[in-house]
């Protein structure tokens, strides 16, 4: 597997070996592998480790399959697949509601199962969805990219926005939510807010329109805790519509759906915003506004 890594601005007067440490966060055991074979060139000659790099010149890394554990998912359907994004390193999907994320038994078939189907490849999940969610989903397409994009999910770097439909008049045009989230020691699909041992959340929410019943509201997150926004609204009064856990109700999808998702391409340094749209979300929202 050859990756070619166009050199960007702020990593030019660094040298070959910070590049692959710092920038690319490459395991020392694959540095060794790419030093001992010689597997890396700089505008198509061989480099020294102590070699500086300079903006727009092509580094090209050359990975065996052998120097990363290997591991193997079963492929599912294609055509299961709306592509938002793709290239050689990532892509991004559009999941309905109803799919897993990743599978969790032998044999059941995920998201992660159907873009492995879609790219004829091994590919790594970054962060997830709930299963009643819809929406924005990103995937590594190589283990050279995988560590780039958690620690741009570390760094809260990769921002994501959810439109939810909520019970009751949201109050305010904008709140923030801080409470700290743990799991639920009567349910263990849940999860609640603890004051005492639940860890650090934050969920931004801002009123996009109101209705005499319902609020639609869009939510940015901080943080990525299990069912954060589901557990945040419920909490502070606005359980979401159609909500089977913390709102159950006899018919009607969850209806939450990651509808923008935008981060700096950690290889090309090219800015990435993007959107997505969900038919059943839409047609979901039959309030009528009052305001």
């Amino acid at each position: 597997m050859k990756i070619p890594i166009t050199i960007p601005a702020v990593w030019a007067g660094l040298t070959i070996k910070e590049v692959l440490e710092e920038a690319l966060l490459i395991p020392r055991k694959i540095r060794h592998f790419l030093r001992m074979e010689k597997a890396l060139s700089l505008d198509g000659r061989p480099v020294h480790w102590q070699s500086l790099v300079a903006e727009g010149q092509v580094l090209v890394l050359e990975f065996k399959e052998d120097w990363y554990e290997s591991r193997l998912v079963q492929a599912g359907q294609a055509d299961q697949v709306e592509v938002v994004y793709e290239d050689q390193h990532l892509i991004v999907v559009n999941k309905p509601e109803g799919m897993k994320t990743h599978a969790n038994q032998p044999g059941e078939m995920a998201c992660l199962n159907h873009v492995v189907a879609h790219t004829g490849q091994t590919c790594y999940v970054v962060h997830r969805l709930d299963q009643e969610t819809s929406g924005l989903l990103l995937f590594a397409k190589n283990p050279v990219v995988l560590p780039l994009l958690n620690r741009l999910l570390e760094k809260r770097a990769i921002k994501r926005e959810y439109w939810a439909l909520v019970e009751g008049r949201f109050a305010a045009k904008e709140q923030v939510y801080r409470d700290p989230i743990g799991r639920d020691r009567h349910d263990r699909r849940k999860r609640r807010v603890d004051p005492r041992g639940g860890r650090s959340a934050q969920t931004t929410v801002k009123r996009l329109k109101l209705g005499s019943a319902v609020t639609l509201v869009a939510c940015q997150l901080a943080t990525g805790r299990t069912h954060q926004i589901r557990v945040h609204l419920s909490h502070h009064g606005y359980p979401l519509v159609g909500d089977p856990l913390y709102h159950p109700q006899p018919e009607g999808r969850l209806m939450l759906h990651a509808h923008r998702l935008s981060l700096v391409h950690p290889l090309t340094q090219e800015p990435l915003v993007l959107r997505a749209t969900s038919p059943s979300f839409e047609a979901g929202i039959t309030f009528a506004p009052t305001s």
